[in-house]
């Protein structure tokens, strides 16, 4: 009799998750997937997209929105000369640290939410400063670039990729805990092996809601 230990293990899903630190909608998606990854068998990737790339070409934006996205460089940049500089496992840190200001503590000034940040998670504070540089861009563009090639031109953040499988979003207000999260994402299990699903959508009737 086979002993029931050597009964095969479910296989763990990959998980990948490209986020702006800047939108609300990534950071519940972001709270979604940590809650997950105390549920279900899955691994989950880090990766930065930009809002500020994403919006860089248009010409149909108002003033105060464009000067948002001009200070929306800073924040992703910075990220990614730290994973450059220090491996891919300081993205996630630097983002928790960076989202819990600007989203929590709402404080607006990206310049002290870097600082503070880079301090938070032990990183040189010599980082700071490539967020007005334009030295990393190419590699900010290149990681935009791959979420934004697996779902499309006219989506935005977050993006989540399920066994390559990726998609915008789920767009979720509060991010949902326990129970909950899991049922959301077995049907983003489910929807993202369908072979020819594309689009599940209604309008937005709240705003974020942290906690």
């Amino acid at each position: 009799m086979a002993d029931v230990n050597d009964s095969p293990k479910p296989s763990r899903t990959a998980v990948e998750m490209w986020f702006d630190p800047m939108c609300p909608w990534a950071w519940m998606t972001s709270r979604w997937l940590m809650e997950v990854e105390t549920l279900r068998e899955i691994d989950v990737t880090w990766s930065v997209m930009s809002l500020a790339v994403l919006n860089e070409h248009r010409h149909d934006l108002d003033a105060a929105y464009r000067a948002r996205m001009d200070e929306a460089w800073g924040p992703v940049r910075v990220i990614i000369a730290a994973a450059e500089a220090h491996g891919d496992t300081v993205i996630k840190p630097l983002y928790d640290a960076m989202g819990t200001r600007i989203h929590l503590k709402r404080i607006n000034d990206f310049d002290q939410v870097i600082r503070e940040s880079l301090e938070e998670v032990g990183l040189p504070a010599a980082l700071a400063k490539d967020a007005h540089h334009k030295k990393f861009d190419a590699a900010l563009h290149r990681s935009h670039k791959r979420g934004i090639s697996l779902v499309g031109t006219d989506v935005g953040t977050p993006i989540i990729a399920v066994d390559g499988v990726a998609f915008f979003g789920p767009v979720v207000t509060p991010a949902p805990k326990g129970e909950a999260a899991a049922r959301l994402w077995d049907g983003c299990v489910l929807v993202a092996g369908t072979p020819g699903f594309y689009e599940l959508k209604r309008s937005r009737t709240e705003g974020p809601i942290f906690d």
